[in-house]
């Protein structure tokens, strides 16, 4: 039969799968001959068991639990319910992985009308044993029969006020059987049946309503806020009581071996004299510094600073400790390693590799990436999100915080902006047209899309916060209002958005800046140094390009030339260019295009120099840069002097049924071949000017959507071409390389073919996903969070590579690709670019670089150089 229950001595450190955090490290402290009331540990398999078995505890497990507490009344002297001397334990939770608050307690259970007298007899202190009944009475009665714990809280802040007390240690022991006896009656009120007085059902119950925490609402939360595993479940650890309300010499506390909001290496805690360890947690009484136990119990105070060191020094990492004093002596209850905010984390990293703690190598793999999102971008204080009011829940598209007033369109917003607001864009989804207000607002949220969608993308590459896809908003651009369940918000007035959560506020947030550290900086030194993929960026503007060098791009992975025509005169052109009716009236409008594409391609290059850039040809469907409203087509028919009813026919005609599917890529380079060639000459122009200024530029031309081999041969050959009488006319050698996008799953079955006529490879993700699920990109976010609770996904597939599916066609791709050259360059420039864990599966398949927005390089940076760690080990 499989052992499910372990007495504290029986475990240590490394069994936490099986004993959860709490319990392994109690079992740890045991073996170090720290003081540690007794206990065992019933394991987490048991959990899955019980939530298996239609929450029913076998009989098996129960004679298992019944040896583990013989064997504790042996060892700690005491018997549960013994008429003398009872004895009393805790039962608590203990995850795997810390979930601090997210799971349940229950403190001084085999407390019954009889015990209770006994406790105040042996003790000779009844208000200390009636105020541990009453106690045992709420958090029981919460815990396991789901009684509202406020019942109890009134009861007691009505017998405070009818005597005028200030705290709950003022009242007496007939105060504290008063209680008791209120809330036996709540008891009945509420459940219609009284509190258990048999020791041993108390303690089965109290066991099946901590395996049943595991699914509680909060805890679901938390584990998917953080990533965590739901099949892992929590053991339960049943430990004798001590008392920190047994009198003045008696306490209970919590402290941190280093400050946690800061890394401050110097003991970080708070304690509570006369009090048990909920008084602390809840906020109850008001608790002193840690520092403060030195005036009042010194010998204590010397015997856990000396403690804490041993701790921090055996786990090698900041630890969180539960402590105990009663009547002088001091217990620890718990140790773990302590929950930080992300400056802390890089502090404690970086001073313990310079304490000779631990090597940079640990120091990396023990942050986390998203931490990065805190340190470079603003947040809310906490202060300001606890007065917060939540209007409305999307997808996290771009991070960062801010408030403004609400705009519907350009106009408005330019407008409000020169007034001297600072604007937050509300849009259903947004498009090329709002890319002028999307530039200057403070952040933008839209009702409809998903990560990949314009305003994620547009907003990531500008590192302008960004919630899509909030379907909790009924964004009504017509009449300029949101509507939220509980009321109407109108243009112009505030609302606080936060990009880093996917989170819609009513009105104003304080927000907080973080900054770069030299801290930080030493430690992303590490990371480049050990990564062995490179980190570029997807950028296209100067501005863009320069942000991500400064955050350490080693180049560019994607620059999307769409992007550059998407305002101003250079879209006028565009749709000059599209609308032509022939391949003469294109020559005016592609004249003016290569003026302005030379003029980006030098002012990019100029920046990127000798580093890597990756230029796509163009790829949407030409009806993008068109306009969709009734309104807009009038404008711009009177813009370009065309007939409104000449206008609205060709932009019918250019209408597609799937344009995800249809003429895009690189099917309008073989069928509108000037569009392509007209930005060749442009890239290469720009190369030369520079070559010819002494400036090194060797262009990387990737030709997007190809799924046939002979796409890719036909349109190589035309830009050799092309580039051939460029580089003859200037008279200048430039290196070049041509390659292709792989985002199709027929590119990747005929990689080798491609491979043939391409000098690299660039994975384009989003569209592989879009193809290979055969979900649209921008309307997935309609049913992909259902999937995600329901447990049909355990991700987002366009935020987290899919390696079943997506992952195999990339494992195809690059074999077969690396067979036919076996140092064909190899990246990844869609969504999953800078995602951690999606960089694993990327490191294990050999690829050069990835890329991604800007502002996520720094958190790349770290993915890259941990997956590399991992892989060595």
């Amino acid at each position: 039969m499989t052992k499910h229950v372990f007495q504290f001595h029986e475990g240590n450190a490394e069994m936490k799968e099986i004993l959860g955090g709490k319990g392994a490290n109690l079992a740890e402290m045991v073996n170090l001959g720290l003081p540690v009331p007794p206990g065992f540990t019933i394991s987490t398999a048991a959990c899955m068991t019980y939530l298996g078995q239609q929450e029913q505890l076998s009989q098996e497990l129960k004679e298992e639990i019944l040896n583990g507490l013989r064997t504790l009344e042996e060892i700690h002297g005491k018997r549960l319910n013994d008429a003398v001397d009872p004895l009393l334990v805790s039962v608590r939770s203990g995850s795997v992985f810390s979930m601090p608050g997210m799971m349940d307690t229950i403190l001084n259970l085999g407390l019954n009308d009889q015990t209770v007298e006994s406790l105040a007899q042996k003790t000779g202190d009844p208000r200390f044993a009636y105020d541990c009944y009453r106690r045992l009475l709420q958090m029981f009665g919460d815990v396991v029969y789901g009684i509202d714990k406020n019942r109890f809280e009134q009861y007691m802040d009505y017998l405070k006020d009818q005597y005028d007390y200030q705290s709950d240690t003022e009242l007496t022991a007939e105060d504290l059987k008063q209680v008791v006896k209120a809330y036996q009656d709540i008891y009945q009120e509420t459940i219609h049946q009284e509190f258990p007085q048999s020791p041993i059902d108390q303690l089965f119950l109290a066991i099946e309503a901590v395996f049943r925490s595991w699914n509680n609402h909060r805890a679901m939360v938390y584990r998917n806020l953080n990533g965590l595993p739901h099949d892992l479940g929590t053991a339960v650890n049943i430990q004798a009581m001590v008392f920190g309300n047994s009198g003045e010499a008696s306490g209970t506390g919590v402290a941190f071996t280093r400050n946690p909001a800061t890394g401050e290496h110097q003991l970080f805690g708070e304690f509570l004299l006369n009090a048990q360890g909920e008084d602390v947690v809840a906020g109850i009484r008001t608790p002193e510094p840690i520092s403060q136990l030195a005036e009042g119990l010194p010998k204590v105070f010397h015997e856990f600073k000396k403690t804490a060191r041993l701790l921090e020094n055996h786990y090698r990492d900041m630890q969180d400790i539960e402590f105990t004093i009663e009547e002088g002596t001091l217990y620890f209850l718990q140790t773990r390693n302590g929950k930080r905010t992300a400056r802390a984390a890089f502090q404690v990293a970086h001073d313990l590799v310079m304490e000779g703690v631990i090597t940079k190598e640990e120091a990396l793999l023990r942050l986390q990436p998203t931490m990065i999102d805190q340190l470079l971008h603003p947040v809310f204080t906490l202060d300001g999100l606890q007065k917060a009011q939540e209007i409305g829940h999307g997808l996290p598209a771009s991070p960062g915080a801010a408030t403004g007033v609400v705009a519907f369109d350009t106009q408005r917003v330019k407008a409000l902006v020169e007034a001297g607001h600072k604007v937050i864009l509300v849009r259903q989804e947004t498009s090329p047209e709002d890319v002028e207000a999307m530039s200057i607002s403070e952040a933008i949220v839209t009702s409809r899309g998903g990560m990949t969608s314009h305003a994620a993308v547009v907003a990531r590459g500008m590192g302008t916060c960004c919630v899509a896809g909030c379907g909790d908003l009924e964004v009504n651009e017509t009449v300029r209002t949101i509507r939220y369940e509980g009321g109407v918000i109108k243009e112009g007035e505030i609302i606080s958005v936060d990009g880093s959560h996917g989170i819609v506020y009513l009105g104003e947030i304080a927000t907080e800046s973080n900054e770069e550290s030299q801290v930080f900086q030493e430690l992303m030194g590490w990371a480049d140094e050990v990564a062995t993929m490179k980190v570029r960026a997807n950028a296209e503007t100067p501005q863009e390009i320069r942000a991500a060098l400064n955050f350490g791009a080693t180049g560019i992975g994607l620059a999307r030339t769409e992007h550059m025509f998407f305002e101003g005169p250079r879209l006028k052109a565009m749709r000059q260019l599209i609308l032509a009716e022939n391949r003469h009236q294109r020559e005016m409008p592609l004249k003016t295009l290569l003026q302005m594409q030379t003029a980006d391609f030098y002012a990019i290059f100029e920046v990127t120099r000798e580093r890597g850039m990756v230029i796509r040809l163009l790829d949407p469907p030409l009806h993008e840069f068109l306009p969709h409203s009734v309104k807009e087509v009038e404008a711009l028919a009177k813009e370009l002097n065309i007939e409104l009813a000449v206008l609205q026919k060709r932009i019918a005609e250019l209408h597609e049924v799937n344009p995800m599917l249809g003429h895009r890529g690189c099917r309008l380079g073989v069928t509108f071949p000037d569009i392509y060639e007209m930005q060749v000459k442009a890239i290469i122009r720009s190369s030369c000017q520079l070559a010819k200024q002494g400036i090194k530029v060797e262009p990387e031309i990737m030709i997007p959507l190809v799924g046939v081999k002979a796409e890719l041969v036909r349109l190589r050959a035309l830009l050799i071409d092309v580039i051939e009488q460029v580089l003859a006319q200037e008279k200048v050698a430039i290196n070049y390389t041509i390659g292709t996008m792989i985002e199709l799953p027929r590119a990747c079955l005929i990689a080798d073919q491609l491979a043939e006529s391409a000098e690299f490879f660039s994975f384009g993700t989003n569209d592989l996903t879009q193809m290979a699920y055969g979900y649209s990109r921008d309307d997935a976010g309609k049913f992909i969070t259902y999937y995600q609770r329901e447990g049909i996904l355990a991700s987002d597939p366009f935020q987290q590579v899919d390696l079943e599916g997506v992952g195999e066609l990339m494992k195809i791709a690059v074999a077969k690709g690396r067979q036919t050259k076996a140092d064909l360059k190899i990246g990844v420039c869609g969504e999953v670019g800078g995602n951690p864990e999606s960089i694993d599966f990327f490191q294990e398949l050999g690829l050069n670089y990835v890329s991604c927005s800007a502002y996520r390089v720094p958190i790349a940076r770290l993915a890259v150089a941990q997956a590399a760690i991992r892989q060595a080990r």
